[in-house]
């Protein structure tokens, strides 16, 4: 029978052996005077002192051991003998104490800083280092060795792990550059240079006294950076934290939700947002300090019921908490606020029998996160929709997302296109034919949105949103916007970044947000081509490629100065021949059906709405 031996395994026999062969060749156990038994025996007390007093770095938490300037500090003072008689007595003690550990690991280490210390030696030798000297001329010998030091420790250990978990390359890359990542190297690279330089001066000087005072100073250090480390930690810790609930803030809550959408997530997800039924009452009749109270007791209750799932709950604001269920579907999220609903229900609280329900209640509304959400904006919109809803149906209620919900009036929908359509008009004076261009394709996008399964909310987003998807070129110069010709490159670049500028103009009308995507990403491409972002097929916000279509088709087929124009005839071709590439081709066959029984052709001149009524294309 066969054993395949896995590649990490190979490799560290592989280095065990390399660093166990190079020591005993190097080993030279004879030493003659006593006070250099005494000077190792030291060294050795020192590196096991500084294993334990660790100096913690900040952010990450990741420890330096400060047992390396030990080491290079006796190899640049006495020369090899000593440093490697110092590990040899080291890694046996350390073999002793540390029994839990697997044996193979401590052979793994002891090899691992054989090497690195016979290398750094005759890099320190070759560059012009003289051992013993401590003089200014030694400092780039100094440099050259510990890099060679740093290099193959970071080398050893990197090939190990990349071994034993076999990442992506894109992970690899992701990994190397992070910017935490490069500081601390950095850090540890200087903190060791010069604390080895020190250690070198201090010795050279006085030995062992030189050594006491080393030690000193690295456990004050130590402490030192421990105590800043865990009043870092502490801070951190309350900076995320609401004061009264206990549970996290808003802040944190917004920012880890969206940091889950940028991870681009193939598993589910969902929020919910819940909101205590009848606060502002409970809290006229009990007072604001018996109004806290109640906050912080289900701040309490929402803790004890999470603390041991990965869930994240928040204070969202007021008497609204929010809720992010990891790998959970909504049916599941909703069993799961329906289970803590009735518990809280049964559960006395001063003064809840007065309230409208008679207990303690709450109202939630639920997303479940899918492929294409634009941000985190959109499903918390969703979920506030959700919310309110429940709340209509009479409070003490949960209700999922979901996009067949009347959740505006048409009236109210009417109101917006009004409002919606006076700001629009400010292009008369800078740009007649955007507005003219955003009316036919917000004309397009209101039969288009009638032909598609589109529930009522996506059916508004799709018509407001083309409405005022250009609205960004408010900000692009008017030379630019009135050239008769083609842009130059630059003028392009500058031209695309109208996408931008519109999301930026409309983010300041909250009620609004749905409608960022279509004005941010209706020049993204099916096949990820596209500005400003390159995402691609169902990355793309379903809306936003639909608007892609409508928007593509309006252009190619109205005349411009700097453009051949096309007739519709030609426009429908060339819809055709883009289906898959820069359009989705879900989408491109029903706009196209919904042009040829709509408009009426007249030759090979441009088609003419079949209702006189109709604006002209």
């Amino acid at each position: 029978m066969k054993v395949k031996l896995k590649s990490e395994n190979v490799y560290i026999a592989f280095i065990s052996l390399l660093g166990v062969l190079l020591f005993l060749n190097h080993l030279n156990p004879q030493v003659e005077d006593l006070s250099n038994w005494v000077l190792i025996y030291t060294l050795v007390g020192a590196i096991l002192l500084l294993n334990h007093f660790n100096i913690i770095i900040p952010l990450s938490g990741n420890t330096l051991s400060m047992d390396s300037s030990i080491y290079l500090a006796g190899l640049f003072l006495f020369g090899l003998k000593i440093p490697l008689l110092a590990l040899g007595v080291s890694s046996i003690v350390f073999l002793m104490i540390r029994f839990k550990l697997a044996w193979w690991k401590h052979l793994f280490n002891f090899a691992n800083y054989s090497l690195m210390l016979i290398c750094t030696y005759y890099t320190f030798i070759l560059t012009g280092g003289t051992v013993g000297e401590t003089d200014f001329p030694n400092i780039m010998p100094y440099a050259l060795a510990l890099s060679v030091y740093f290099i193959l420790n970071v080398m050893i250990m990197w090939i190990y792990f990349y071994l034993a978990q076999k990442p992506s390359l894109k992970t690899i890359i992701r990994t190397a550059f992070q910017k935490q990542l490069i500081q601390e190297v950095f850090t540890s690279y200087l903190c060791t240079l010069v604390l080895a330089l020190v250690l070198t001066i201090l010795i050279s000087q006085q030995p062992i006294f030189g050594i006491f005072l080393f030690l000193t100073l690295a456990i004050m250090l130590s402490f030192a950076f421990r105590n800043f480390f865990n009043l870092y930690k502490e801070e951190e810790a309350k900076a995320k934290r609401d004061f009264l609930t206990g549970l996290y803030n808003h802040g944190y809550f917004k920012l880890r939700l969206d940091e889950m959408l940028s991870e681009n997530r193939k598993e589910p997800f969902c929020v919910a947002l819940i909101d205590l039924d009848d606060f502002k009452k409970y809290n006229d009749a009990n007072g604001h300090i018996q109004g806290d109270a109640l906050l912080k007791f289900f701040g309490t209750f929402m803790l004890h019921k999470t603390k041991d799932l990965p869930f994240i709950a928040a204070r969202y604001g007021g008497e609204e908490f929010g809720l992010i269920l990891p790998g959970v579907s909504k049916q599941d999220a909703f069993t799961f606020l329906n289970k803590i609903r009735k518990e809280i229900n049964d559960t006395y609280f001063t003064g809840v029998e007065h309230s409208p329900q008679g207990c303690i209640s709450f109202s939630a509304g639920i997303v479940e996160y899918e492929s294409g959400t634009y941000s985190s904006s959109e499903l918390l919109s969703k979920a506030d929709k959700a919310l309110y809803f429940a709340k209509s149906q009479g409070k003490n209620a949960i209700q999922i997302y979901k996009e067949d919900h009347v959740y505006h009036q048409d009236c109210q929908f009417a109101k917006e296109i009004d409002a919606l359509e006076q700001q629009l008009q400010i292009f008369l004076s800078k740009d007649v034919y955007t507005y003219q261009h955003s009316k036919r394709v917000f004309s397009y996008a209101t039969e288009m949105s009638e032909r598609l399964n589109l529930s009522s909310e996506e059916r508004r987003t799709l018509i407001l949103g083309a409405l005022i998807h250009d609205i960004g070129k408010l900000e692009i110069p008017r030379d630019i916007i009135n050239k008769k010709g083609k842009l130059d490159p630059h003028e392009w670049e500058m031209m695309k970044k109208h996408v931008i500028y519109g999301k930026e103009i409309i983010s300041s009308i909250k009620k609004y947000d749905e409608l960022l995507p279509l004005i941010e990403l209706h020049h993204e491409r099916y096949d990820g081509k596209g500005y400003p972002y390159g995402l691609r097929e169902t990355n793309i916000p379903k809306l936003a490629r639909i608007l892609c279509v409508i928007d593509s088709f309006d252009a190619m087929t109205t005349e411009r100065p700097y453009q051949k124009t096309k007739t519709f005839t030609e426009g429908i071709e060339e819809l055709r021949a883009c289906s898959g590439h820069q359009f989705d081709p879900t989408y491109v066959e029903p706009f196209i059906e919904m042009i040829e029984e709509n408009y009426v052709g007249q030759g090979d001149s441009h088609l003419v709405p079949a209702n006189p009524n109709q604006e002209q294309g």
